[in-house]
């Protein structure tokens, strides 16, 4: 392979090839007399005696920590939140849409479910096609085709049913609250309702809820109440999770997506009725001294985060700091090779043939490490063949994702859970049941199902789950106990946020809301680097270009990180400072 090579040694030569060895007992406190680095503005952080939160909302945050404080699991207290979610933040997440979420015990067990929505048995490879083409995305988005069966309480239950330790009905008390009594709507919320009006205002009841007379989204400060939320939720609480997939509700869903003003499409109550979430084996792997441990497929966000890590792992990434252009340089590489692994190998395992453990195997990963220059730019990037590859399929072309809503949550028996929930798009298809929002996500299927001829792993199909980006992440040390409890919101850049916030806090020794308030660089393939607008990576942008990156661009990006780290005994947690979220103690 050929290079673009320029002459900086001066930076790189004294930090490569050396691996950093941390501290091997949880993470040491940061000195107290450390100066604050000039990559971001952390927010606020909140310390954890016995069990934390953090979440997109802080109302969402608190719900969680009501089940801590009354004795409840990790797994309580993030079923609590995703409930609250659905209530005060309505373009992002909720019972109308699905999620992942990974779960550990004291003794660093991880097991993992999959609450992916799948797409009805009426949809096929050209589900998304309209006069013999694919849809533009944001045309897709809209109505009912894009609606794939949640799997949200389905989630919940298998959760609560292995994990739970108070009472199902309790989980919803907070949520009810919100609904029934009110909440204030808050500027990202105004923000959303003003820019995405397309799917916000598109059915009566989302305008009726949160649009005035005028057209325009009801103000900052205003109070929502939501009372068919409320009776739902109070009716799911008492009757079970089966109560969503079943009768009324399950009806309503079916003739919202058939009839929707804007490409109905064919759902029916056996497609609801028949989706259950799955258990799955977790993805893990050693990066330097930790274990690190997420969700496989269908979500591509464990063996992308892993990958991008371990092709970094010869490269002494403590040495470089966040200040070096260098690391970004290289993370920019290693994003690249797994996010052409990603668009090549992922889909759901029920459908395709994912070889995860060849996607995570060291000497396949240290392979591919050897392609990266900490002084050139690889001229091209195109997917390896990992072990086990027993089909090929084409390579994807770049799509678009969105939204999303992350939480982490650790409790007094230290326990933890991470979970991303999502309806996709902001207000995800628009169409609203019982004062929720239903998503988007089958346009996470690759809207092109094939190239030249060869069918893409993402294709839509009849059942099928799309392919994810969501990351929930756990990082545990080398004495077996949690260490970390990671993830975002932002679509396809969710693996490039957790990872960034992992180097940030375990080589670079940032505490965590610094960590988390790191700029993102976006490398997902091709010659493009993407730079958060308005970040420390502009001032690089220079020296990246003469590193090789031929395209180095600012671009504003969705980003939403949610963290909680253990220092000594004790756990520290905080929210992205580019959204709302918040960290709240048990």
């Amino acid at each position: 392979m050929t290079f673009r090579r320029v002459p900086l040694l001066a930076l790189v030569a004294p930090f490569v090839l050396s691996a950093c060895v941390p501290p091997p007992q949880g993470l040491a406190p940061p000195p107290t007399n450390a100066a604050a680095p000039r990559i971001g503005q952390a927010d606020s952080v909140t310390v954890g005696e016995r069990g934390l939160v953090s979440a997109a909302d802080p109302r969402a945050a608190d719900a969680g920590a009501q089940m801590l404080r009354l004795g409840g699991s990790a797994s309580d207290a993030a079923i609590a939140t995703m409930l609250a979610l659905t209530v005060v933040e309505p373009q992002s997440s909720g019972i109308g849409g699905g999620g992942f979420l990974v779960m550990s015990d004291s003794a660093g067990t991880v097991d993992t479910v999959d609450g992916r929505e799948s797409a009805p048995a009426a949809a096929g490879p050209q589900w998304f096609f309209a006069d013999g083409k694919p849809l533009p995305i944001m045309q897709a988005i809209p109505g009912g085709r894009s609606v794939g069966v949640p799997g949200s309480l389905r989630l919940a239950a298998m959760a609560h049913e292995k994990h739970g330790v108070i009472a199902w009905r309790t989980l919803f008390q907070p949520a009810i609250r919100l609904a029934r009594d009110g909440f204030a709507v808050t500027p990202r919320l105004f923000q959303m309702l003003s820019r995405f009006h397309g799917t916000g205002a598109l059915d009566p009841a989302g305008r009726a809820l949160y649009y005035g007379e005028d057209g325009q989204p009801k103000p900052v400060g205003t109070v929502i109440r939501n009372p068919a939320l409320a009776d739902f939720l109070e009716t799911v609480a008492a009757r079970g999770a089966a109560t969503f997939y079943a009768g009324d509700n399950a009806t309503t869903i079916a003739a919202k997506v058939g009839t929707a003003p804007k490409n109905p499409a064919p759902m029916t109550t056996a497609d609801i009725a028949g989706y259950r979430a799955v258990a799955r084996d977790p993805v893990c792997g050693q990066y330097r001294v930790w274990r690190v441990c997420g969700m496989g497929p269908p979500s591509s966000g464990a063996t992308t985060v892993f990958a991008v890590l371990k092709q970094l792992e010869r490269f002494d990434m403590k040495a470089l700091g966040p200040e070096n252009p260098v690391s970004w340089h290289l993370l920019a590489e290693s994003e690249r090779l797994a996010y052409a692994d990603r668009d090549q190998y992922l889909a759901d395992p029920g459908f395709v043939s994912v070889p995860v453990k060849g996607l995570t195997d060291p000497d396949y990963l240290a392979a591919r490490s050897t392609l990266i220059s900490p002084t050139a730019t690889m001229p091209s990037v195109r997917a390896g063949t990992p072990p086990q590859v027993v089909a090929r399929f084409a390579p994807a072309p770049a799509q678009e994702e969105h939204g999303t809503s992350h939480f982490v949550i650790v409790d007094r028996k230290g326990n933890a859970a991470s979970y991303t929930s999502t309806i996709e798009s902001a207000f995800g298809s628009g169409l609203v049941v019982n004062g929720y929002f239903l998503n988007n996500e089958l346009t996470d299927f690759n809207l092109t199902p094939d190239k030249d001829g060869v069918p893409t792993a993402n294709r839509v199909e009849a059942g099928k789950r799309p392919r994810s980006s969501m990351a929930p992440t756990l990082v545990f040390g080398p004495d077996g106990k949690l260490v970390m409890a990671v993830g975002a919101a932002g679509g396809a850049t969710i693996p490039v946020q957790v990872i960034k916030t992992i180097i940030g806090v375990l080589d670079w020794g940032l505490p965590v809301g610094r960590a988390i308030a790191l700029p993102v660089l976006f490398a997902p393939g091709g010659d493009a680097v993407f730079i958060e607008q308005g970040s420390s990576l502009e001032a690089m942008a220079p020296t990246l270009k003469a590193l090789g990156h031929a395209s180095v661009i600012p671009r504003e990006m969705p980003l939403k990180t949610n963290a909680i780290v253990r220092v000594g005994d004790r756990w520290i947690g905080a929210g992205d400072p580019r959204s709302e979220g918040a960290a709240v103690a048990e």
